[in-house]
């Protein structure tokens, strides 16, 4: 079989760190900034970058109902940072005019942690995995509440963020409030790469 497709919404963000990590994984990696591109690809990442900026070149882009359209009808997706929250059908503390792709019944909190002079580092424990994560955090966002069908796949252990949630995924769909791409540690791109080639 074919390497899967997987497209990195590049309108703003850290496309280059998520290409690098599933191209050493045997993906076909694609950037995607046009609506036609929207239907050539097995799988969609959303990076980290500014989750307000993203979502309105989303529109105007011309891409939110194609992509919209693809993840309502099973399309894999991987969010990471601002990636949560395109993905999160609630935003708790939304601008007036913010809109999302949708998909993980989720409510997020944008920048939960703080500034960037808040931002930080931690090893999490992760489902599935063996020995932890290690996880960057730059203004992260938090999950404040999932609904029953989303698997809550990694929390903060200790400070004051204690019992936070910050990586989910329900059905084909993934999300992380930290940055697994500015590591080595390529487990959770893999896990991602494994549900794309299952879907197909």
């Amino acid at each position: 079989m074919a390497a899967p497709r997987i497209g990195i919404l590049a309108v703003q963000g850290d496309v280059r760190e998520h290409a690098s990590a599933l191209t050493a994984l045997g993906a076909e990696v694609v950037t995607v900034r046009r609506p036609t591109e929207v239907e050539t690809i097995d799988a969609l990442v959303i990076p980290g970058g500014e989750s307000t900026v993203m979502d309105k070149l989303v529109r105007a882009f011309d891409l939110q109902e194609p992509l919209r359209k693809r993840l309502a009808n099973g399309m894999p997706a991987y969010g990471s940072c601002a990636g949560m929250i395109m993905l999160a059908d609630r935003i708790a503390d939304a601008r007036d005019d913010q809109e999302t792709l949708g998909g993980i019944d989720m409510t997020v909190r944008r920048n939960a942690f703080g500034r960037q002079v808040d931002s930080f580092e931690t090893d999490l424990d992760y489902a599935g995995f063996d020995g932890s994560v290690h996880a960057v955090f730059i203004r992260a966002p938090w999950v404040e509440e999932v609904g029953e069908g989303v698997e809550v796949l990694a929390r903060v252990s200790h400070g004051a963020a204690a019992g936070r949630i910050v990586a989910v995924r329900q059905g084909n769909l993934m999300a992380t409030s930290f940055h697994p791409e500015v590591g080595d540690d390529r487990r959770i791109h893999a896990e991602f790469v494994r549900i794309v080639e299952h879907s197909r």
